[in-house]
């Protein structure tokens, strides 16, 4: 999110090729927030770091292949996101946790603006090398705040409007725009002082993040939220389930694979992204997943959806994704940085996916919408409420609208079926 001044201290005795390079890279960091990036010259850096300026070209090609080092190699932004969340004690209210967040990222803002001003300031004149390594050390630091969040919400999570990461990332630019505001401008008008900004900021995303009538998803009792049957996502029709798989099967492998596990195995965006290799059991008969996070279980993963059938137990969307791997990645799913997939990207793919697609109530198929699919197929079936239990983690009164649905579509068949025959 921010820029910090420290390096990570190497858990190993560095090499003197590597000791060099950090003298460097500690020089670079010294002088770009002093006088800035454009203002420091190689031979600057190479005589504060004690090296002959030849061996700065050798270790980094220029100054900006130096930079990228400051950038990436320092983790200079990214240690901050992680020196955050080491900082912070959970709390249990959403209000009190975003608020002890913003405020303490604003004060390691504060303490260097130098630098903010020098790397991020100069950045319109970066090589794309270096615009891509901010982007990637922004990322990083999101990520991490993220994971507080999500640790720190728990169950209530699924209650927010927006996926956590999306919430992490948004937090984060308004907190990066006030420090740079603060920083470089006086008398702005803008807000008060600190403590009125993060009034404005608490109370937007309490606004935006959850759903109205709430004041913080901690305090939702989602036993009683779920039973109201109009609450729950509505299933979506068999046709449309088969569009938006052909749609994936066309766009590739992976996007195949995941819109197979969301419609075939019942899973929310939250535990697909979790999902590893190790998960993914395939046998002969059969295939199914170990969800290790949450609700720990096992879940089968159907070959058959809506009356089709997607392949066999052993070469199927996801067997086919797998086997086409080359990386060494654990994750089952991939982002485009290729690390593992997180909610945001999922969710990103999914509007892609279905952004040509029209539900019968006239919107786009939402991400959770392929879950009540799964489960009112699966109740309609003859699975019993105890089973679905099972499969899903959930209460009684958690599935009572999915069963309630599953009765609606079993009575519609039965009276079609009446019709036919006359």
């Amino acid at each position: 999110m921010a820029i910090a001044t420290h390096l990570q201290k190497p858990s190993v005795m560095p090499s003197s090729r590597n000791l060099t390079r950090q003298k460097l890279i500690h020089a670079a960091i010294e002088l770009f927030a002093s006088q800035g990036v454009s203002e420091t010259t190689t031979k600057q850096i190479a005589e504060l770091a004690q090296v002959n300026e030849v061996t700065l070209f050798r270790q980094f090609g220029n100054k900006h292949g130096l930079l990228l080092a400051v950038i990436e190699d320092a983790d200079v932004f990214a240690q901050l996101g992680q020196n955050l969340v080491t900082k912070l004690e959970p709390s249990s209210s959403l209000p009190q946790m975003l608020r002890e967040y913003a405020n303490t990222c604003l004060q390691a803002l504060e303490q260097t603006p130098a630098v903010i001003r020098s790397l991020v300031g100069e950045s319109g004149q970066y090589s794309i090398e270096n615009r891509q390594g901010l982007g990637r050390s922004f990322d990083l630091a999101n990520r991490r705040v993220a994971k507080y969040l999500k640790t720190n919400l728990g169950e209530s999570k699924s209650e927010l409007q927006l996926p956590v990461e999306q919430l992490a990332s948004l937090l984060n630019t308004l907190l990066f725009g006030y420090a740079t505001i603060e920083l470089t401008s006086e008398f702005h008008g803008l807000w008060r002082d600190r403590e009125d900004f993060l009034d404005r900021v608490v109370a937007l995303f309490l606004a935006g993040a959850v759903p109205q009538g709430t004041s913080e998803p901690a305090s939702i009792n989602r036993s009683e939220h779920q039973s109201n049957h109009q609450s729950i996502p509505l299933d979506l029709p068999e046709p449309i389930v088969h569009q938006i798989l052909q749609q994936a099967k066309k766009h590739s492998l992976q996007t195949y694979a995941l819109a197979y596990v969301l419609f075939g195995a019942g899973l929310s965006a939250s535990e697909i992204v979790l999902l590893t290799r190790s998960n993914h059991l395939s046998m002969i008969d059969r295939q199914l997943f170990q969800i290790t996070q949450g609700s720990a279980r096992q879940v089968p993963i159907n070959q058959w959806i809506m009356g089709k059938r997607y392949g066999s137990y052993l070469k199927n969307p996801l067997t086919q994704w797998l086997k086409s791997r080359k990386d060494a990645q654990e994750a089952l799913f991939l982002g485009v940085d290729g690390l593992a997939l997180t909610e945001l990207d999922l969710c990103q793919q999914w509007q892609e996916l279905v952004r040509e697609i029209i539900t019968p109530t006239g919107a786009t198929p939402a991400i959770n919408q392929p879950q009540s699919t799964w489960c009112v197929e699966l109740l309609v079936r003859g699975l019993t409420l105890e089973a679905m239990q099972t499969l899903t983690g959930w209460s009684a009164s958690q599935l009572e609208p999915y069963v309630l649905r599953a009765k609606e579509q079993t009575v519609l068949t039965q009276a079609f079926n009446l019709d036919k025959t006359g």
